[in-house]
């Protein structure tokens, strides 16, 4: 018997589609490669070693021109992606092949996850989840609030006192 192999014992999942949310040419072009599509592969390589069916699928793209987010406020970046994320042709018979979670490196207000999920679903696809790398800090009026868990996430519980 050799060494376990990751993953043993825990359930199946169904196959997914790991769907990066497109950057701006302007942020590939500085950058010099694509930081989602990239995050989005090495994450496909790591579940692929842990035996799951997973695909790569980069079928969104942006249809206009967008802001720089980094330089919007919380109330200006919905307003700034509305419309501006679609599947490209075709993507509508991958995207119904099997849910979808969407992957970015940054999750700040939403705003470019919520645009994304909705490019996907007008495609005809399902989106279960989403993979970020980094988050926001946490929201001092939210935990003192208790809307929000350990590190201001909502979901986490504090730890006891």
């Amino acid at each position: 018997m050799g060494p376990p192999r990751r993953g043993a014992g825990k359930p199946a999942l169904p196959p997914f589609l790991l769907v990066p949310v497109p950057s701006s040419r302007r942020a590939v072009a500085a950058r010099g490669h694509d930081a989602t599509r990239r995050l989005a592969l090495a994450a496909a390589t790591d579940l692929r070693r842990d035996s799951l069916t997973v695909r790569v699928a980069a079928v969104l793209r942006q249809r206009r021109e967008v802001a720089d987010q980094a330089g919007l406020g919380a109330r200006d970046r919905p307003a700034n992606l509305s419309g501006a994320l679609t599947a490209v042709r075709g993507a509508d018979r991958l995207l119904r092949t099997a849910p979808v979670v969407l992957v970015d490196d940054l999750m700040t207000t939403g705003a470019s996850l919520a645009a994304a999920a909705r490019a996907v679903e007008e495609a005809g696809g399902r989106v279960l989840a989403a993979a970020v790398v980094a988050g926001p800090a946490p929201l001092r009026h939210a935990r003192a609030a208790g809307a929000a868990g350990e590190n201001g996430h909502p979901g986490r519980r504090p730890p006891p006192r």
